[in-house]
């Protein structure tokens, strides 16, 4: 009897070491498929296995989010230093907490979205500043490779963040297309410098890695709102002076852009400091974000289109569409009409979409939160499928979006808005 379990033992030993072992995902998978047997409990503990990785997920979101809280509290202590107590910016402050109080039913339901989507992969890593991360919007629709959208978010130089782009990011993902928004350092963590410095390294990120994301690097496009538009014009400029010169060792390359796209930007700080001074942002802390008086030309885009030192510079750039509303108190729409002129007489392709009676956020927030129609992000998609070479991708069906905020809400968050 012994003799008879020995050998069987044998057998299955031999049996065992004869068989080739399986990958880890069809291992996987497969205690995930099998049946839940009395005294077994297979599937349980695939179930376990997925709970504790979800479990370190979340832990892994909630330590980032602690460290980033973190840091924003005390650059924002460092801030308040700068700004003082004046009756300008306390009006200011009143006013965007009445603005976000009424905008808030869709923003809860963003941040939903932001957080829990399994199409959101945040804070992807792309340089070594703590801000050097972005957020990709992956569309449903894994077939094919997908065109691309690099996103640099507004914010006055000083509370940009990437998570703002998450609606535009949901509407464009809903049409096809993968979209990157690119954090950076916001003042008085680094100045306009380090910002050009960290949108080029987002920039160049996305061209050389997408395409493990399931983009297309043959068809990215930069898009920037607000002060993200001047960011992101600075920078496209700034790598056209670079390509022009000898030896230069950049990543990435004008060339590898289809076009930009600037939502409510403004180009020459020159006409913009005043403005903005009366409007809460002081001289004093602007000039400080651009650097020095000294530093206004250098990171003005439309003085540096004029500028004979730089033609040849504006011949590498790609198309350029400007949108603006004629009723945006922030950022006045002739600096997008200027910059567009400026760009046309010296041999760039610009256009310039005005809407009339838009105000500041009516464009990236109030209208995608009305639902229904959006011109604008109509007139962007346009462009990008217009490139597209596979015209099966033109049928793509599109939810309507909905509505997120009643219209009474919007129309009084119009009122308020210090933007």
């Amino acid at each position: 009897m012994q003799v008879e379990l020995a050998n069987r033992a044998a057998v299955q030993k031999s049996e065992v070491e004869d068989t080739p072992p399986s990958s880890p995902p069809a291992a996987a998978s497969a205690a995930e498929d099998a049946p839940l047997l009395p005294g077994r409990g297979v599937r349980r503990r695939a179930v376990s296995e997925r709970f504790r990785q979800r479990s370190g997920s979340f832990r892994r979101d909630v330590g980032r989010a602690a460290a980033e809280t973190f840091l924003l509290t005390r650059l924002t202590l460092i801030l308040l230093r700068y700004l003082g107590i004046g009756y300008r910016w306390i009006r200011q402050f009143l006013a965007l907490c009445c603005y976000t109080l009424l905008l808030m039913p869709g923003f809860i339901q963003v941040v939903y979205y932001y957080f829990f989507s399994s199409q959101v992969r945040r804070s992807v890593v792309y340089g070594e500043q703590p801000r050097n991360r972005l957020d990709l919007y992956i569309p449903t629709d894994n077939t094919g490779l997908k065109p691309v959208v690099a996103f640099v978010t507004g914010g006055a130089w000083i509370i940009g963040y990437k998570g703002w782009g998450a609606l535009l990011g949901r509407r464009l993902a809903e049409r096809g297309i993968l979209v990157a928004c690119i954090d950076y350092r916001n003042f008085p963590q680094g100045t306009i410098g380090d910002m050009v410095e960290d949108a080029s390294q987002g920039i160049a990120f996305v061209c050389n890695n997408i395409a493990s994301y399931g983009g297309d690097p043959e068809r990215i496009y930069l898009v920037g709102q607000s002060a993200g538009a001047h960011i992101a014009a600075c920078t496209l400029l700034n790598q056209a002076i670079k390509e022009c010169g000898e030896g230069d060792a950049s990543t990435w390359s004008v060339a590898q852009l289809k076009a930009y796209f600037g939502i409510s930007g403004g180009y020459n700080l020159l006409n913009l400091v005043d403005h903005f001074h009366r409007r809460g942002l002081y001289r004093s802390i602007f000039l400080s974000i651009m650097e020095g008086e000294e530093s206004l030309q250098k990171f003005s885009p439309q003085v540096m289109v004029k500028d004979s030192a730089t033609r040849s510079a504006v011949s590498l750039l790609p198309r350029i569409f400007l949108f603006h509303g004629t009723s945006d108190y922030s950022i006045p729409s002739a600096e997008s009409e200027a910059f567009m002129d400026a760009l046309q007489q010296h041999g760039a392709k610009a256009y310039l979409f005005l809407y009339e009676g838009k105000t500041h956020t009516d464009l990236f927030l109030q209208d995608p939160l009305r639902g229904g129609r959006d011109k604008m992000l109509e007139e962007i998609v346009a462009v990008i499928r217009n490139d597209d070479p596979d015209a099966s991708s033109q049928h793509l069906v599109v939810p309507v979006a909905r509505r997120l905020v009643p219209e009474f809400m919007l129309m009084l968050a119009r009122r308020v808005s210090p933007f």
